[in-house]
Protein backbone atom coordinates (compact mmCIF):
# COMPACT_ATOMS: atom_id res chain seq x y z
CA UNK A 1 0.00 0.00 0.00
CA UNK A 2 1.46 3.40 -0.96
CA UNK A 3 2.42 5.74 1.85
CA UNK A 4 -0.35 8.23 2.58
CA UNK A 5 0.67 11.91 2.42
CA UNK A 6 0.90 14.03 5.57
CA UNK A 7 0.37 17.04 3.40
CA UNK A 8 -0.79 17.74 -0.14
CA UNK A 9 2.49 17.46 -2.03
CA UNK A 10 3.02 17.29 -5.79
CA UNK A 11 2.47 13.52 -5.94
CA UNK A 12 -0.79 13.87 -4.02
CA UNK A 13 -1.93 16.64 -6.39
CA UNK A 14 -1.16 14.38 -9.34
CA UNK A 15 -3.12 11.54 -7.75
CA UNK A 16 -6.01 13.88 -6.96
CA UNK A 17 -6.26 15.03 -10.58
CA UNK A 18 -6.15 11.46 -11.87
CA UNK A 19 -8.82 10.26 -9.44
CA UNK A 20 -11.03 13.29 -10.12
CA UNK A 21 -10.85 12.57 -13.83
CA UNK A 22 -11.80 8.94 -13.23
CA UNK A 23 -14.70 9.94 -10.97
CA UNK A 24 -16.09 12.45 -13.45
CA UNK A 25 -15.65 9.92 -16.24
CA UNK A 26 -17.79 7.43 -14.32
CA UNK A 27 -20.45 9.96 -13.37
CA UNK A 28 -20.41 12.22 -16.41
CA UNK A 29 -23.61 10.82 -17.94
CA UNK A 30 -25.49 11.03 -14.66
CA UNK A 31 -24.39 14.63 -14.09
CA UNK A 32 -25.33 15.53 -17.66
CA UNK A 33 -28.79 14.02 -17.10
CA UNK A 34 -29.58 16.26 -14.10
CA UNK A 35 -28.29 19.46 -15.73
CA UNK A 36 -31.28 21.82 -15.69
CA UNK A 37 -29.69 25.07 -14.49
CA UNK A 38 -28.76 27.63 -15.73
CA UNK A 39 -29.42 26.05 -19.15
CA UNK A 40 -30.89 22.59 -19.60
CA UNK A 41 -28.33 21.63 -22.20
CA UNK A 42 -27.22 18.36 -20.59
CA UNK A 43 -23.47 18.96 -20.70
CA UNK A 44 -22.35 19.89 -17.18
CA UNK A 45 -20.75 16.51 -16.52
CA UNK A 46 -18.97 16.59 -19.86
CA UNK A 47 -17.75 20.16 -19.32
CA UNK A 48 -16.39 19.33 -15.88
CA UNK A 49 -14.67 16.23 -17.22
CA UNK A 50 -12.97 18.20 -20.01
CA UNK A 51 -11.89 20.91 -17.57
CA UNK A 52 -10.30 18.41 -15.18
CA UNK A 53 -8.78 16.56 -18.12
CA UNK A 54 -6.94 19.74 -19.08
CA UNK A 55 -5.84 20.28 -15.47
CA UNK A 56 -4.56 16.70 -15.18
CA UNK A 57 -2.67 16.99 -18.48
CA UNK A 58 -0.91 20.13 -17.25
CA UNK A 59 0.18 18.38 -14.05
CA UNK A 60 1.44 15.38 -16.04
CA UNK A 61 3.49 17.76 -18.19
CA UNK A 62 5.20 19.08 -15.05
CA UNK A 63 6.08 15.54 -13.97
CA UNK A 64 7.26 14.67 -17.48
CA UNK A 65 9.72 17.56 -17.30
CA UNK A 66 11.18 16.01 -14.12
CA UNK A 67 11.49 12.45 -15.42
CA UNK A 68 15.26 12.65 -15.64
CA UNK A 69 15.60 14.08 -12.15
CA UNK A 70 15.75 12.31 -8.81
CA UNK A 71 13.06 14.36 -7.06
CA UNK A 72 9.41 15.08 -7.74
CA UNK A 73 8.31 18.55 -8.82
CA UNK A 74 7.69 21.18 -6.19
CA UNK A 75 4.15 21.35 -4.84
CA UNK A 76 3.88 24.95 -6.05
CA UNK A 77 4.68 23.87 -9.61
CA UNK A 78 2.07 21.11 -9.51
CA UNK A 79 -0.81 23.17 -8.10
CA UNK A 80 -0.09 26.11 -10.39
CA UNK A 81 -0.03 23.78 -13.39
CA UNK A 82 -3.33 22.27 -12.26
CA UNK A 83 -4.93 25.71 -11.99
CA UNK A 84 -3.49 26.92 -15.29
CA UNK A 85 -4.57 23.76 -17.11
CA UNK A 86 -8.09 24.12 -15.78
CA UNK A 87 -8.18 27.78 -16.79
CA UNK A 88 -7.17 27.27 -20.40
CA UNK A 89 -9.29 24.13 -20.79
CA UNK A 90 -12.43 25.22 -18.90
CA UNK A 91 -15.69 24.38 -20.65
CA UNK A 92 -19.11 25.75 -19.89
CA UNK A 93 -20.40 27.63 -16.88
CA UNK A 94 -19.56 24.84 -14.43
CA UNK A 95 -16.08 24.20 -15.81
CA UNK A 96 -15.24 27.90 -15.64
CA UNK A 97 -16.29 28.08 -11.99
CA UNK A 98 -14.32 24.93 -11.18
CA UNK A 99 -11.25 26.50 -12.80
CA UNK A 100 -11.59 29.49 -10.49
CA UNK A 101 -12.00 27.21 -7.47
CA UNK A 102 -8.77 25.40 -8.37
CA UNK A 103 -7.02 28.70 -9.00
CA UNK A 104 -8.11 29.97 -5.58
CA UNK A 105 -6.79 26.82 -3.93
CA UNK A 106 -3.52 26.93 -5.84
CA UNK A 107 -2.74 30.42 -4.57
CA UNK A 108 -2.63 29.05 -1.01
CA UNK A 109 -1.38 25.50 -1.59
CA UNK A 110 1.69 26.84 -3.40
CA UNK A 111 2.88 27.97 0.05
CA UNK A 112 2.10 24.69 1.83
CA UNK A 113 -0.12 21.63 1.71
CA UNK A 114 -0.78 20.89 5.37
CA UNK A 115 -4.22 20.90 7.02
CA UNK A 116 -4.15 24.61 7.85
CA UNK A 117 -3.19 25.59 4.30
CA UNK A 118 -5.83 23.31 2.79
CA UNK A 119 -8.53 24.74 5.04
CA UNK A 120 -7.53 28.26 4.02
CA UNK A 121 -7.29 27.19 0.37
CA UNK A 122 -10.90 25.99 0.36
CA UNK A 123 -12.04 29.27 1.89
CA UNK A 124 -10.12 31.35 -0.64
CA UNK A 125 -11.43 29.18 -3.47
CA UNK A 126 -15.07 29.61 -2.48
CA UNK A 127 -14.65 33.38 -2.15
CA UNK A 128 -12.84 33.66 -5.49
CA UNK A 129 -15.55 31.69 -7.28
CA UNK A 130 -18.28 33.94 -5.92
CA UNK A 131 -16.39 37.04 -6.99
CA UNK A 132 -16.00 35.64 -10.50
CA UNK A 133 -19.74 35.15 -11.01
CA UNK A 134 -21.59 38.33 -11.94
CA UNK A 135 -24.79 37.35 -10.10
CA UNK A 136 -24.23 34.50 -7.62
CA UNK A 137 -27.23 32.22 -7.03
CA UNK A 138 -27.71 29.98 -4.00
CA UNK A 139 -28.43 26.32 -4.56
CA UNK A 140 -25.58 26.03 -7.06
CA UNK A 141 -21.97 24.91 -7.04
CA UNK A 142 -21.12 28.17 -5.23
CA UNK A 143 -23.24 27.09 -2.27
CA UNK A 144 -21.61 23.66 -2.23
CA UNK A 145 -18.11 25.18 -2.35
CA UNK A 146 -18.90 27.55 0.52
CA UNK A 147 -20.26 24.70 2.64
CA UNK A 148 -17.15 22.61 1.98
CA UNK A 149 -14.93 25.51 3.07
CA UNK A 150 -16.93 26.12 6.24
CA UNK A 151 -16.89 22.44 7.19
CA UNK A 152 -13.11 22.32 6.75
CA UNK A 153 -12.50 24.99 9.39
CA UNK A 154 -11.15 23.90 12.76
CA UNK A 155 -8.08 23.98 14.97
CA UNK A 156 -5.36 21.34 15.08
CA UNK A 157 -6.97 18.88 12.69
CA UNK A 158 -5.06 16.48 10.49
CA UNK A 159 -5.16 16.70 6.73
CA UNK A 160 -7.34 13.60 6.50
CA UNK A 161 -9.90 15.12 8.84
CA UNK A 162 -9.99 18.38 6.86
CA UNK A 163 -10.59 16.76 3.48
CA UNK A 164 -13.18 14.38 4.90
CA UNK A 165 -15.03 17.22 6.60
CA UNK A 166 -15.00 19.30 3.42
CA UNK A 167 -16.41 16.39 1.44
CA UNK A 168 -19.19 15.69 3.94
CA UNK A 169 -20.03 19.38 4.15
CA UNK A 170 -20.29 19.54 0.37
CA UNK A 171 -22.54 16.46 0.26
CA UNK A 172 -24.86 17.89 2.88
CA UNK A 173 -25.09 21.22 1.04
CA UNK A 174 -25.73 19.48 -2.26
CA UNK A 175 -28.67 17.59 -0.77
CA UNK A 176 -30.29 20.91 0.12
CA UNK A 177 -29.87 22.57 -3.28
CA UNK A 178 -33.39 21.61 -4.49
CA UNK A 179 -34.77 23.54 -1.51
CA UNK A 180 -32.79 26.64 -2.48
CA UNK A 181 -33.32 26.72 -6.23
CA UNK A 182 -36.89 26.20 -7.41
CA UNK A 183 -35.98 24.79 -10.80
CA UNK A 184 -34.07 21.97 -9.12
CA UNK A 185 -36.93 21.17 -6.78
CA UNK A 186 -39.44 20.98 -9.62
CA UNK A 187 -37.14 18.74 -11.64
CA UNK A 188 -36.40 16.57 -8.61
CA UNK A 189 -32.63 16.81 -8.94
CA UNK A 190 -29.66 18.31 -7.16
CA UNK A 191 -27.44 20.92 -8.77
CA UNK A 192 -25.30 19.33 -11.49
CA UNK A 193 -22.29 21.60 -10.99
CA UNK A 194 -22.40 21.01 -7.25
CA UNK A 195 -22.59 17.27 -7.87
CA UNK A 196 -19.46 17.51 -9.97
CA UNK A 197 -17.65 19.38 -7.21
CA UNK A 198 -18.62 16.65 -4.75
CA UNK A 199 -17.00 14.13 -7.10
CA UNK A 200 -13.83 16.22 -7.25
CA UNK A 201 -13.71 16.52 -3.45
CA UNK A 202 -14.36 12.79 -3.13
CA UNK A 203 -11.29 12.21 -5.28
CA UNK A 204 -9.31 14.47 -2.94
CA UNK A 205 -10.44 12.34 0.02
CA UNK A 206 -9.25 9.20 -1.77
CA UNK A 207 -5.92 10.81 -2.70
CA UNK A 208 -5.23 11.77 0.92
CA UNK A 209 -6.75 8.84 2.85
CA UNK A 210 -6.23 6.04 0.34
CA UNK A 211 -9.92 5.10 0.53
CA UNK A 212 -12.78 6.23 -1.66
CA UNK A 213 -15.51 7.91 0.42
CA UNK A 214 -18.70 5.95 1.00
CA UNK A 215 -21.24 7.33 -1.43
CA UNK A 216 -24.18 5.16 -0.43
CA UNK A 217 -26.82 3.70 -2.76
CA UNK A 218 -27.24 5.29 -6.16
CA UNK A 219 -30.04 5.55 -8.62
CA UNK A 220 -29.95 7.15 -11.98
CA UNK A 221 -32.45 7.67 -14.81
CA UNK A 222 -34.85 4.78 -14.83
CA UNK A 223 -33.63 3.35 -11.51
CA UNK A 224 -35.69 2.91 -8.38
CA UNK A 225 -35.82 5.47 -5.63
CA UNK A 226 -34.50 4.56 -2.20
CA UNK A 227 -36.31 4.97 1.11
CA UNK A 228 -34.49 7.00 3.74
CA UNK A 229 -35.35 8.87 6.92
CA UNK A 230 -37.94 6.45 8.22
CA UNK A 231 -39.18 5.27 4.86
CA UNK A 232 -39.86 8.55 3.03
CA UNK A 233 -39.13 7.94 -0.62
CA UNK A 234 -36.63 10.27 -2.14
CA UNK A 235 -34.48 10.13 -5.26
CA UNK A 236 -30.80 9.33 -4.94
CA UNK A 237 -29.60 10.48 -8.37
CA UNK A 238 -25.86 10.46 -7.78
CA UNK A 239 -23.41 9.83 -4.99
CA UNK A 240 -26.07 8.91 -2.45
CA UNK A 241 -27.19 12.56 -2.19
CA UNK A 242 -30.93 12.66 -1.47
CA UNK A 243 -33.49 14.71 -3.35
CA UNK A 244 -36.65 15.89 -1.57
CA UNK A 245 -39.63 13.56 -1.71
CA UNK A 246 -41.87 14.09 -4.69
CA UNK A 247 -39.04 14.76 -7.12
CA UNK A 248 -38.00 12.26 -9.75
CA UNK A 249 -34.73 12.26 -11.59
CA UNK A 250 -35.35 13.29 -15.17
CA UNK A 251 -33.27 13.45 -18.31
CA UNK A 252 -33.47 17.06 -19.36
CA UNK A 253 -36.14 19.67 -18.49
CA UNK A 254 -39.49 18.73 -16.95
CA UNK A 255 -42.49 18.73 -19.22
CA UNK A 256 -45.51 20.87 -18.56
CA UNK A 257 -44.01 23.06 -15.85
CA UNK A 258 -44.92 26.69 -15.39
CA UNK A 259 -42.51 29.64 -15.44
CA UNK A 260 -39.25 28.97 -13.66
CA UNK A 261 -37.69 31.18 -11.01
CA UNK A 262 -34.31 31.49 -12.66
CA UNK A 263 -32.70 33.86 -15.17
CA UNK A 264 -32.78 31.29 -17.97
CA UNK A 265 -36.02 29.37 -18.14
CA UNK A 266 -36.25 25.89 -19.54
CA UNK A 267 -38.85 27.03 -22.07
CA UNK A 268 -36.26 28.58 -24.36
CA UNK A 269 -36.55 32.16 -23.11
CA UNK A 270 -32.85 32.54 -22.37
CA UNK A 271 -30.07 33.82 -24.61
CA UNK A 272 -29.35 31.87 -27.76
CA UNK A 273 -25.56 31.59 -27.57
CA UNK A 274 -22.85 30.54 -25.15
CA UNK A 275 -19.62 32.46 -25.82
CA UNK A 276 -16.32 31.35 -24.29
CA UNK A 277 -12.82 32.62 -24.93
CA UNK A 278 -9.43 33.09 -23.34
CA UNK A 279 -8.39 36.70 -23.04
CA UNK A 280 -5.04 38.39 -22.60
CA UNK A 281 -5.83 41.71 -20.92
CA UNK A 282 -4.99 44.02 -18.03
CA UNK A 283 -7.08 43.94 -14.85
CA UNK A 284 -8.64 47.35 -15.44
CA UNK A 285 -9.71 46.30 -18.93
CA UNK A 286 -11.36 43.18 -17.53
CA UNK A 287 -13.37 45.26 -15.05
CA UNK A 288 -14.85 47.20 -17.96
CA UNK A 289 -15.38 43.99 -19.90
CA UNK A 290 -17.45 42.53 -17.06
CA UNK A 291 -19.71 45.57 -17.10
CA UNK A 292 -20.10 45.39 -20.86
CA UNK A 293 -20.87 41.65 -20.97
CA UNK A 294 -23.22 41.85 -17.99
CA UNK A 295 -25.35 44.25 -20.02
CA UNK A 296 -25.31 41.92 -23.03
CA UNK A 297 -26.44 38.69 -21.39
CA UNK A 298 -26.34 36.50 -18.30
CA UNK A 299 -24.50 33.52 -16.74
CA UNK A 300 -21.42 35.74 -16.81
CA UNK A 301 -18.28 34.24 -15.28
CA UNK A 302 -14.84 35.82 -15.73
CA UNK A 303 -11.99 33.97 -14.03
CA UNK A 304 -8.22 34.19 -14.04
CA UNK A 305 -5.67 36.90 -13.39
CA UNK A 306 -2.07 37.89 -14.05
CA UNK A 307 -2.96 38.90 -17.58
CA UNK A 308 -4.82 35.72 -18.62
CA UNK A 309 -8.58 35.34 -18.23
CA UNK A 310 -11.28 32.86 -19.14
CA UNK A 311 -14.56 34.48 -20.17
CA UNK A 312 -17.94 32.74 -20.22
CA UNK A 313 -21.30 34.38 -20.98
CA UNK A 314 -24.71 33.57 -22.48
CA UNK A 315 -25.88 36.18 -25.00
CA UNK A 316 -28.09 36.74 -28.00
CA UNK A 317 -25.44 38.78 -29.84
CA UNK A 318 -22.36 36.55 -30.05
CA UNK A 319 -20.50 39.04 -32.22
CA UNK A 320 -20.91 41.79 -29.63
CA UNK A 321 -19.56 39.51 -26.90
CA UNK A 322 -16.46 38.75 -28.98
CA UNK A 323 -16.08 42.42 -29.92
CA UNK A 324 -16.13 43.34 -26.23
CA UNK A 325 -13.22 40.94 -25.73
CA UNK A 326 -11.35 42.49 -28.64
CA UNK A 327 -11.76 45.93 -27.08
CA UNK A 328 -10.47 44.64 -23.74
CA UNK A 329 -7.43 42.76 -25.04
CA UNK A 330 -6.65 39.76 -27.23
CA UNK A 331 -9.28 37.04 -27.22
CA UNK A 332 -8.42 33.61 -28.60
CA UNK A 333 -9.64 30.01 -28.45
CA UNK A 334 -13.06 31.44 -29.10
CA UNK A 335 -15.90 28.93 -28.81
CA UNK A 336 -19.48 29.87 -29.63
CA UNK A 337 -22.31 27.40 -29.05
CA UNK A 338 -25.82 27.89 -30.39
CA UNK A 339 -28.15 26.28 -27.88
CA UNK A 340 -30.81 25.57 -30.51
CA UNK A 341 -28.51 23.41 -32.63
CA UNK A 342 -26.03 21.90 -30.16
CA UNK A 343 -28.40 20.98 -27.34
CA UNK A 344 -31.97 20.20 -26.54
CA UNK A 345 -32.60 23.82 -25.58
CA UNK A 346 -35.50 25.16 -27.58
CA UNK A 347 -34.55 28.59 -28.79
CA UNK A 348 -36.99 30.37 -31.05
CA UNK A 349 -35.28 31.72 -34.15
CA UNK A 350 -36.58 33.38 -37.22
CA UNK A 351 -37.30 31.31 -40.28
CA UNK A 352 -34.36 30.82 -42.61
CA UNK A 353 -34.40 33.51 -45.31
CA UNK A 354 -34.50 32.87 -49.03
CA UNK A 355 -31.47 35.03 -49.75
CA UNK A 356 -28.32 36.02 -47.91
CA UNK A 357 -25.24 38.04 -48.83
CA UNK A 358 -21.88 39.04 -47.42
CA UNK A 359 -20.62 42.61 -47.71
CA UNK A 360 -16.89 42.90 -47.14
CA UNK A 361 -14.50 45.86 -46.99
CA UNK A 362 -11.17 45.07 -48.69
CA UNK A 363 -7.92 47.05 -48.81
CA UNK A 364 -7.09 46.45 -52.48
CA UNK A 365 -8.30 45.38 -55.91
CA UNK A 366 -6.75 41.94 -55.64
CA UNK A 367 -8.76 40.92 -52.61
CA UNK A 368 -11.84 42.54 -54.11
CA UNK A 369 -11.64 40.09 -57.00
CA UNK A 370 -11.06 37.16 -54.64
CA UNK A 371 -14.06 38.07 -52.48
CA UNK A 372 -16.27 38.70 -55.48
CA UNK A 373 -15.46 35.22 -56.78
CA UNK A 374 -16.56 33.89 -53.40
CA UNK A 375 -19.93 35.59 -53.87
CA UNK A 376 -19.42 38.66 -51.66
CA UNK A 377 -20.26 42.27 -52.40
CA UNK A 378 -17.12 44.35 -51.93
CA UNK A 379 -16.26 47.87 -50.88
CA UNK A 380 -12.67 48.94 -51.53
CA UNK A 381 -10.92 50.93 -48.81
CA UNK A 382 -8.19 52.75 -50.67
CA UNK A 383 -5.08 54.01 -48.79
CA UNK A 384 -6.08 57.08 -46.81
CA UNK A 385 -9.69 56.87 -48.00
CA UNK A 386 -11.79 54.74 -45.64
CA UNK A 387 -15.39 54.21 -46.77
CA UNK A 388 -18.17 56.24 -45.17
CA UNK A 389 -21.29 54.67 -43.70
CA UNK A 390 -23.26 55.72 -46.78
CA UNK A 391 -20.98 53.63 -49.01
CA UNK A 392 -21.53 50.61 -46.82
CA UNK A 393 -25.30 51.14 -46.87
CA UNK A 394 -25.17 51.35 -50.67
CA UNK A 395 -23.22 48.08 -50.77
CA UNK A 396 -25.83 46.41 -48.56
CA UNK A 397 -28.53 47.63 -50.92
CA UNK A 398 -26.58 46.36 -53.93
CA UNK A 399 -26.37 42.94 -52.33
CA UNK A 400 -30.19 42.57 -52.79
CA UNK A 401 -30.52 40.27 -49.81
CA UNK A 402 -32.94 40.02 -46.92
CA UNK A 403 -30.04 39.07 -44.66
CA UNK A 404 -26.51 40.47 -44.80
CA UNK A 405 -23.30 39.68 -42.96
CA UNK A 406 -21.05 42.75 -42.83
CA UNK A 407 -17.25 42.37 -42.52
CA UNK A 408 -15.55 45.78 -41.95
CA UNK A 409 -12.01 44.27 -41.75
CA UNK A 410 -10.66 47.31 -39.91
CA UNK A 411 -10.96 48.26 -36.24
CA UNK A 412 -11.23 51.92 -37.25
CA UNK A 413 -14.38 51.14 -39.26
CA UNK A 414 -16.29 49.55 -36.39
CA UNK A 415 -18.48 52.56 -35.62
CA UNK A 416 -18.95 53.35 -39.30
CA UNK A 417 -20.05 49.78 -40.01
CA UNK A 418 -22.37 49.78 -36.98
CA UNK A 419 -24.06 52.95 -38.25
CA UNK A 420 -24.49 51.43 -41.71
CA UNK A 421 -25.94 48.26 -40.26
CA UNK A 422 -28.44 50.24 -38.19
CA UNK A 423 -29.52 52.22 -41.24
CA UNK A 424 -30.00 49.06 -43.27
CA UNK A 425 -32.10 47.52 -40.50
CA UNK A 426 -34.52 50.46 -40.69
CA UNK A 427 -34.99 49.49 -44.34
CA UNK A 428 -36.00 45.96 -43.42
CA UNK A 429 -32.66 44.18 -43.95
CA UNK A 430 -31.44 41.84 -41.24
CA UNK A 431 -27.75 42.72 -40.76
CA UNK A 432 -25.14 40.99 -38.61
CA UNK A 433 -21.88 42.84 -38.02
CA UNK A 434 -18.92 40.51 -37.49
CA UNK A 435 -16.18 42.65 -35.86
CA UNK A 436 -13.29 41.70 -38.14
CA UNK A 437 -10.25 43.90 -37.58
CA UNK A 438 -8.12 42.89 -40.57
CA UNK A 439 -8.58 41.59 -44.11
CA UNK A 440 -7.15 38.17 -43.21
CA UNK A 441 -9.87 37.78 -40.57
CA UNK A 442 -12.44 38.61 -43.23
CA UNK A 443 -10.94 35.97 -45.53
CA UNK A 444 -11.18 33.39 -42.74
CA UNK A 445 -14.81 34.33 -42.07
CA UNK A 446 -15.74 34.23 -45.74
CA UNK A 447 -14.10 30.81 -46.11
CA UNK A 448 -16.61 29.23 -43.71
CA UNK A 449 -19.67 31.11 -44.98
CA UNK A 450 -22.46 28.74 -45.99
CA UNK A 451 -25.61 30.48 -47.29
CA UNK A 452 -27.69 27.29 -47.07
CA UNK A 453 -27.58 27.04 -43.28
CA UNK A 454 -29.47 29.17 -40.77
CA UNK A 455 -28.48 32.81 -40.47
CA UNK A 456 -27.50 32.60 -36.79
CA UNK A 457 -25.41 29.48 -37.36
CA UNK A 458 -23.64 31.12 -40.30
CA UNK A 459 -22.85 34.25 -38.30
CA UNK A 460 -21.57 32.15 -35.39
CA UNK A 461 -19.25 30.16 -37.66
CA UNK A 462 -17.92 33.29 -39.37
CA UNK A 463 -17.41 35.09 -36.06
CA UNK A 464 -15.55 32.14 -34.59
CA UNK A 465 -13.33 31.79 -37.68
CA UNK A 466 -12.45 35.49 -37.62
CA UNK A 467 -11.77 35.45 -33.89
CA UNK A 468 -9.49 32.42 -34.23
CA UNK A 469 -7.28 34.25 -36.75
CA UNK A 470 -4.39 36.32 -35.46
CA UNK A 471 -3.38 39.07 -37.83
CA UNK A 472 -0.28 41.05 -38.66
CA UNK A 473 0.83 43.52 -41.26
CA UNK A 474 4.06 45.09 -42.40
CA UNK A 475 4.24 48.86 -42.72
CA UNK A 476 6.89 51.40 -43.64
CA UNK A 477 7.72 53.91 -40.90
CA UNK A 478 7.15 57.46 -42.11
CA UNK A 479 9.25 59.15 -39.41
CA UNK A 480 11.25 58.51 -36.27
CA UNK A 481 8.94 57.35 -33.52
CA UNK A 482 8.66 55.50 -30.24
CA UNK A 483 7.01 52.09 -30.54
CA UNK A 484 6.38 49.10 -28.27
CA UNK A 485 9.38 47.45 -29.95
CA UNK A 486 11.70 50.44 -29.50
CA UNK A 487 12.60 53.52 -31.53
CA UNK A 488 12.07 53.27 -35.28
CA UNK A 489 13.54 55.46 -37.98
CA UNK A 490 11.89 56.72 -41.15
CA UNK A 491 12.01 53.95 -43.75
CA UNK A 492 12.17 51.06 -41.24
CA UNK A 493 9.88 48.11 -41.81
CA UNK A 494 7.47 47.69 -38.92
CA UNK A 495 5.88 44.37 -38.10
CA UNK A 496 2.54 44.94 -36.36
CA UNK A 497 0.93 41.94 -34.62
CA UNK A 498 -2.70 42.39 -33.63
CA UNK A 499 -2.29 46.14 -34.15
CA UNK A 500 0.85 46.71 -32.06
CA UNK A 501 4.40 47.17 -33.34
CA UNK A 502 6.26 44.01 -32.37
CA UNK A 503 9.22 44.00 -34.78
CA UNK A 504 11.41 46.68 -36.34
CA UNK A 505 13.37 45.50 -39.38
CA UNK A 506 15.38 46.70 -42.33
CA UNK A 507 13.55 44.86 -45.13
CA UNK A 508 10.27 43.08 -45.83
CA UNK A 509 11.49 39.44 -46.06
CA UNK A 510 13.50 39.42 -42.80
CA UNK A 511 10.84 41.32 -40.88
CA UNK A 512 8.15 39.00 -42.20
CA UNK A 513 10.09 35.92 -41.09
CA UNK A 514 10.47 37.32 -37.58
CA UNK A 515 6.77 38.18 -37.40
CA UNK A 516 5.82 34.70 -38.59
CA UNK A 517 8.06 33.05 -36.01
CA UNK A 518 6.52 35.08 -33.20
CA UNK A 519 2.99 34.33 -34.31
CA UNK A 520 3.58 30.61 -34.90
CA UNK A 521 5.28 30.24 -31.52
CA UNK A 522 1.75 30.27 -30.08
CA UNK A 523 0.63 27.56 -32.53
CA UNK A 524 -1.27 27.58 -35.80
CA UNK A 525 -2.48 25.42 -38.64
CA UNK A 526 -2.74 27.82 -41.58
CA UNK A 527 -0.78 30.90 -42.62
CA UNK A 528 -2.38 33.39 -45.02
CA UNK A 529 -0.15 35.86 -46.88
CA UNK A 530 -1.62 38.81 -48.80
CA UNK A 531 1.02 40.53 -50.93
CA UNK A 532 1.00 44.18 -51.96
CA UNK A 533 1.52 45.03 -55.60
CA UNK A 534 5.21 45.91 -55.12
CA UNK A 535 6.15 42.68 -53.31
CA UNK A 536 7.74 40.13 -55.69
CA UNK A 537 6.57 36.53 -55.93
CA UNK A 538 10.02 35.45 -54.78
CA UNK A 539 9.30 36.92 -51.36
CA UNK A 540 6.17 34.82 -51.05
CA UNK A 541 8.07 31.72 -52.17
CA UNK A 542 10.76 32.34 -49.57
CA UNK A 543 8.22 32.84 -46.79
CA UNK A 544 6.35 29.68 -47.79
CA UNK A 545 9.62 27.74 -47.62
CA UNK A 546 10.40 29.29 -44.22
CA UNK A 547 7.05 28.07 -42.84
CA UNK A 548 7.37 24.66 -44.47
CA UNK A 549 10.85 24.03 -43.07
CA UNK A 550 10.22 25.36 -39.58
CA UNK A 551 6.61 24.32 -38.98
CA UNK A 552 5.86 21.00 -40.63
CA UNK A 553 2.15 20.84 -39.82
CA UNK A 554 1.36 24.38 -40.99
CA UNK A 555 -0.02 25.11 -44.46
CA UNK A 556 0.41 28.39 -46.34
CA UNK A 557 -1.87 30.16 -48.84
CA UNK A 558 -0.86 33.25 -50.81
CA UNK A 559 -3.07 35.95 -52.35
CA UNK A 560 -2.28 39.02 -54.37
CA UNK A 561 -3.84 42.07 -52.74
CA UNK A 562 -3.03 44.59 -55.46
CA UNK A 563 -2.71 48.25 -54.53
CA UNK A 564 -3.02 48.27 -50.74
CA UNK A 565 -1.59 50.26 -47.87
CA UNK A 566 0.52 47.47 -46.38
CA UNK A 567 3.17 45.62 -48.41
CA UNK A 568 2.22 42.38 -46.64
CA UNK A 569 -0.73 41.12 -44.59
CA UNK A 570 -0.35 37.95 -42.50
CA UNK A 571 -2.96 35.76 -40.88
CA UNK A 572 -2.44 32.73 -38.64
CA UNK A 573 -5.32 30.37 -37.88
Amino acid sequence: MPQLPDDLDAVAVRTWCSLALEALGRERAEIDAINVYPIADGDTGTNLYLTVESAAAAVEAVFAAHETGTTAPATADAVRAMAHGALIGARGNSGTILAQLLRGMAGVLADGGDAAHLSLALTRAAAAARQAVAHPVEGTVLTVATAAAEAAQGDERELRAVVSAAYEGARAALAKTPEQLAVLGRAGVVDAGGRGLVAVLGALVEAVTGQAPVRGPRTGPGKAAAPVDGGAVVGLPVGGVPVPAGGALVEGPPVGEGPLDCPEDLDGGGPAFEVIYLLEARDEQVDRLRTRLDALGDSLVVVGGDGLWHVHVHVDDAGAAVEAGVEAGRPYRIRITHFATESGHDVRVQAEPAQRAVVVVVPGDGLAGLCTEAGATTVIARPGEPPASGELVDAIRRAHAREVVLLPNDAALRHTAAAAAEQARTEGVRVALVPTRAAVQGIAALAVHEPDRGFDEDVVAMTAAAGATRYAELAVAERQSWTMAGICQAGDILGLIDGDVAVIGADVPATARTVLDRMLAAGGELVTLVLGEDVPDATADALEEHVREGYLAVDTVVYRGGHQRAPLLIGVE
